[in-house]
């Protein structure tokens, strides 16, 4: 600090009240600020958020001694703000939210967050939690729900602990209803759940009002449609089945198969609104930044050839570690590539490629004919001079829903573009990554099955646990389930050989992503 600066008052309080802070001393801060008052200082709000933050924090709140203290001059600084006419920040309002819940006075910090519109403010996700908790832990279910309904007004995502909440009160009050809705809400937002909200769905389905809810008969047909349509993980339909559950502490094997109930898990998608609304998000920034007729011609030629299962990204794979002094686009590469994926299900892929490299490749008789071989089967696209070839095979995959060969892990700006809210399950799902050993290409596959909360079409829940360990065989998942129930629901599929988790074509091979129509050679456009 400058000397200038050491002979204000002002900024000298502020210098120590900031000292106080990172001792956590809240006796010392209150003695600076009693003193400002006697000197008659001119107070800023960074003064009084100062002292609000020590009075707030989670250290100063667990011990009784400063949490009365605390109390007493929080809501004191408060008032003594207000009455200087300096107005209340985001920080103060949180603040004295923490300070309200800490009181139990959960109503006092909510009336402040509504007030805070007209201030000009914008709550966030820490100005609402502790009102929110302290609603949820007095039992005031329906306070807690219409804090959940504010924050959801003003843009606020829920987190874990938020949803933790939220799902405990309404399994201690019995509303089977919201407790289906946060488990799913939990869904959406973790991959592995935390050991407490862990812990609250055990509790959950271990009493006697989980025993009472669900239907006894449901359509399966149905539920496997809205599995289907939401990406696979779950219906979304309510509770099936009735009596008792089980649960269990399991292992789940490298092939997604439950070791506790022997169901098979799967690997969820993005829901059939997601991937529309994703590709059109593609579609429009691509239109944006590409020659609207060259990209609307690639999107119209995609929509009369749509029966590709994979798309290649041929760039990706042609420069795959040709960093040396005589590297350079590797054909050779790239044909194992395509070549492989041909052998798995005798469907060709869909080999997305810059005219530019294209040109440059042909020049070579060797190269000029295979992709003379390429042009003729329907099998590759090469992209205009002057586009950016990532829109193309990003489009392509997200539109017709297939799998993605690329080593590109898409941190480019243009993917930031998009959104990271479902564009990492979605490349979870889609993406394949490949290696070559000795030359020969190895292709990792999309996993078998998803770390997320999982809702089966017997009525059943799989509900992995964070894990801090690599190794996903050594994850605990809680499986949860109505014997009854499941009983009855394997017995149908037992009667049903159709349903299956790799559908087949028509001549008897394994499809990559289960479509079942037959392509046709299409040309591809080389401009």
């Amino acid at each position: 600090m400058t000397k200038k600066k050491k002979n204000n008052p002002e900024s000298q309080l502020h210098y120590e009240l900031g000292t106080c802070s990172k001792q956590n001393d809240l006796k010392k801060a209150i003695s600076l600020y009693e003193s400002a008052i006697t000197q008659n200082l001119k107070l800023s709000s960074q003064h009084f958020n100062s002292i609000l933050h020590l009075c707030s924090t989670p250290e100063t709140l667990i011990s009784e001694d400063n949490k009365s203290l605390a109390l007493e001059y929080g809501f004191r600084v408060y008032d003594d703000m207000l009455a200087r006419k300096i107005p209340p920040t985001e920080a103060t309002i949180t603040q004295i939210s923490r300070l309200s819940a800490a009181k139990n006075d959960p109503d006092y910090g909510f009336g402040l967050i509504k007030e805070m519109g007209g201030l000009g403010l914008v709550p966030r996700l820490r100005t609402y939690g502790p009102t929110l908790c302290c609603f949820c832990d007095n039992l005031r279910v329906n306070d807690a729900y219409e804090v959940e309904k504010h924050m959801i007004s003003n843009g606020v995502k829920l987190e874990e602990g938020e949803i933790c909440a939220l799902l405990r009160v309404s399994c201690e009050v019995g509303r089977s209803e919201k407790v289906y809705e946060y488990l799913h809400k939990l869904r959406g937002v973790v991959r592995g759940v935390s050991e407490e909200s862990a812990k609250v769905v055990e509790t959950w389905f271990w009493g006697e009002k989980a025993v009472q809810v669900g239907v006894e008969e449901w359509d399966l047909g149905r539920a496997r449609e809205e599995k289907e349509r939401n990406g696979g993980g779950w219906h979304g339909l309510g509770w099936f089945g009735n009596g008792g559950w089980v649960v269990k502490r399991v292992r789940v094997r490298e092939d997604g198969g439950c070791c506790g109930c022997q169901e098979r898990l799967v690997c969820v998608d993005i829901d059939c609104g997601d991937t529309e609304r994703f590709g059109d998000s593609v579609a429009s920034l691509a239109l944006e930044r590409e020659s609207k007729s060259n990209f609307k011609s690639f999107m119209e030629w995609i929509e009369k050839h749509s029966d590709y299962e994979a798309i290649v990204d041929a760039a990706n794979i042609g420069l795959y570690q040709q960093n040396f002094a005589d590297g350079g686009f590797s054909i050779v590469q790239l044909e194992a590539i395509v070549r492989e994926l041909y052998n798995r299900n005798k469907k060709w892929p869909l080999v997305v490629l810059h005219n530019k490299r294209l040109r440059a490749l042909q020049g070579n008789p060797s190269c000029r004919k295979l992709f003379d071989e390429w042009l003729a089967q329907g099998i590759l696209y090469a992209t205009p001079s002057g586009s950016n070839d990532d829109w193309y095979w990003l489009y392509a995959a997200v539109k017709l829903k297939c799998l993605l060969v690329t080593n590109d892990e898409m941190r480019d700006h243009i993917f930031e573009l998009l959104g990271s809210s479902f564009f990492l399950q979605w490349k979870e799902r889609h993406q394949v990554h490949y290696t070559f050993a000795k030359g020969a290409p190895v292709l990792k596959m999309p996993p078998t099955y998803s770390i997320l909360i999982q809702e089966s079409e017997n009525g059943s829940w799989h509900v992995p646990v964070a894990n801090t360990s690599s190794d996903e065989l050594s994850r605990t998942w809680l499986c949860i389930t109505r014997p009854s129930s499941c009983n009855s629901v394997l017995q149908s599929c037992c009667n049903n050989k159709g349903h299956e988790s790799h559908p087949q074509t028509e001549n008897g091979t394994v499809s990559l992503t289960g479509k079942r129509k037959e392509r046709d050679p299409s040309p591809s456009r080389l401009q």
